[in-house]
């Protein structure tokens, strides 16, 4: 479908009946097409069982087409609950040694922080983290040259980074940065829950050696059910963090047991997966493929851009970087002195509109179908809350 066929569409988007929803950088709401697939499991499942279900067909379709949406080849693919799945594997599957050093961000999201701290304690890795700085117009930023300057040490193993940070929404220069990982041998390992669905990834062109991401954001899928790419090459250098019966080459012959592991991502998946989340997943990934990842980009940035000319009219400060390649779907916005928890509480409750706060401040993230009037909305109660004015 074209773009234009979903802008404001109640019927794809149900949310829109009851929310203005600008918090897609959280837990999105699921389209229609998501919520069909979904019931379409339950029903079956309910009347059939599994018997000509095809649904690991459709899964199998849906490993294809995930792939495609970062520039990966299927079996470089595995599912994954969610995004710390995927990162606790690469942590915890990799052959580390006493003083390899991982560096990243002060700014990430925990699940990028916690598996390296536990690799510290138990392992003896220096975690290093880098800090964020605000420049003279309020954004802030972790800047990419001490994001290198940190790794050039000869210790450097890895970097983690977000692809865009949760908080301020800063997306990281990753072709340069992943260039830079390559050309000396570093591993680059990436949280691309904020930009998977809204941005464009290639992880060919960005050098990326390990990408995990849940699907309940940006691609607009059901908790639960997301991604992990682990690049060819590394495949069998990653020790499954979990053993079933599904890591195996052969696990559909239940009467031979046969230790050998799958050659290809799946080998990351321990056992059953959660099939009406990756059904739900398929339909929505299904959706943006039909309209383009660079259409909806766009779409979002055109919708983010009228925000923040408004935020600034209205004497807010903007945290979130916008220069170059630094834009993404979130909008971080603050004022000093402002209760800004009473403010989230009365837009939900008063007016229903849906946005976040993170590090003592808002946070909006609009999505494609979002309207300019979503976004005037929420600027024109804004302006009318009194403890703004």
């Amino acid at each position: 479908m074209d773009l234009q066929h979903y802008i404001g569409n109640r019927d794809e988007f149900p949310i829109l009946k009851n929310w203005n929803f600008l918090n897609h950088a959280a837990v999105a709401p699921i389209p229609h097409c998501a919520a069909e697939a979904v019931k379409s499991f339950a029903v079956h499942a309910s009347e059939h069982a599994y018997i000509d279900s095809g649904w690991y067909r459709q899964i199998e379709e849906l490993r294809k087409l995930a792939a495609s949406f970062i520039g990966a080849d299927r079996q470089e693919i595995a599912f994954i609950k969610n995004t710390s799945e995927g990162l606790a594997t690469v942590a915890n599957g990799l052959d580390w040694r006493d003083g390899d050093r991982v560096i990243s961000t002060a700014v990430e999201y925990p699940a990028n922080v916690y598996p390296w701290m536990d690799l510290a304690k138990r392992r003896g890795i220096e975690f290093v983290r880098v800090q964020e700085v605000v420049g003279p117009d309020g954004a802030r930023r972790v800047p990419q040259e001490q994001i290198i300057k940190a790794a050039e040490h000869p210790r450097t193993r890895m970097i983690t980074l977000s692809h865009v940070e949760f908080g301020s929404g800063q997306r990281h220069d990753l072709v340069t940065i992943g260039r830079f990982c390559r050309e000396r041998d570093i591993l680059l390992c990436v949280d691309a829950i904020q930009s998977l669905g809204v941005l464009p990834v290639n992880v060919r062109e960005m050098n990326i050696d390990f990408l995990s991401a849940d699907g309940h954001k940006w691609m607009i899928a059901p908790e639960g059910a997301g991604i992990f790419y682990c690049r060819r090459e590394l495949i069998e250098k990653v020790h499954p963090v979990l053993v079933g019966w599904m890591n195996v080459a052969n696990a559909l012959d239940f009467d031979k047991i046969d230790y050998t592991l799958r050659p290809d991502a799946a080998r990351f998946e321990c056992g059953s997966l959660n099939v009406p989340g990756l059904l739900g997943l398929k339909a929505s990934l299904e959706m943006i493929a039909s309209i383009g990842i660079d259409n909806i980009w766009q779409r979002v940035r055109m919708l983010t851009d009228r925000l923040i000319d408004g935020l600034r009219e209205l004497g807010f400060t903007v945290a979130s970087p916008r220069s170059g390649q630094e834009a993404s779907g979130i909008v971080s916005f603050g004022r000093e002195g402002l209760d800004i928890a009473a403010v989230a509480k009365r837009l939900q409750r008063e007016r229903r509109i849906e946005l976040a706060t993170r590090a003592g401040r808002l946070r909006c993230s609009p999505h494609f179908y979002n309207t300019t009037d979503n976004i005037d909305e929420l600027l024109r109660c804004l302006s009318e809350d009194a403890a703004i004015r």
